[in-house]
C-alpha cells in the first residue's frame, strides 16, 4: 500500500519501495552496520547487499499513512549489538519521518551476521 500526503497544493503518494530504499541508504551509514542482509530461504544463507540493491533488506508496511520497518542487517564485528540496533531505530525512524512527512510506528531490527571489519 502506498503512503498519501495531502497539502494545498495536492496529493503526494509514496510507495513502499522508495522508503525501503531510503531506509537502506540511512541504515547503512549507521555506525556498526556492515550492510544489509538478504536471506535465501531456500537455503538459509545470508548474503551482503551491495549498495545497488539496499531495499532487498528490507520490508516495508504502509497502514493509515504509518510506516513499519523490517531490517536485516550485517553488523561489524567487536560492536555492541543492542548499541548498533538502538542507534539505527532512532536514525532511521527519525529521518524516513522528516523524509515521508508519515509517522514511523514499529522498527524491527533482525542481526543476520556479524563480519569483520576490513
Amino acid at each position: 500500500m502506498k503512503g498519501r500526503i495531502s497539502n494545498k497544493l495536492g496529493d503526494i503518494s509514496i510507495s513502499e519501495e522508495v522508503v525501503a530504499t531510503y531506509a537502506g541508504s540511512v541504515a547503512v551509514e549507521c555506525f556498526g552496520v556492515v550492510g544489509m542482509a538478504a536471506i535465501n530461504m531456500r537455503d538459509g544463507l545470508v548474503r551482503l547487499l551491495g549498495r545497488d540493491s539496499l531495499d532487498r533488506g528490507i520490508s516495508v508496511s504502509i497502514q493509515n499513512n504509518e510506516v513499519s520497518l523490517r531490517m536485516h542487517i550485517i553488523v561489524a564485528y567487536g560492536v555492541s549489538i543492542s548499541a548498533v540496533a538502538d542507534n539505527l531505530i532512532e536514525n532511521v525512524r527519525y529521518k524516513v519521518q522528516e523524509f515521508t512527512g508519515m509517522k514511523v510506528g514499529n522498527v524491527e531490527i533482525y542481526v543476520e551476521g556479524v563480519k569483520p571489519i576490513d
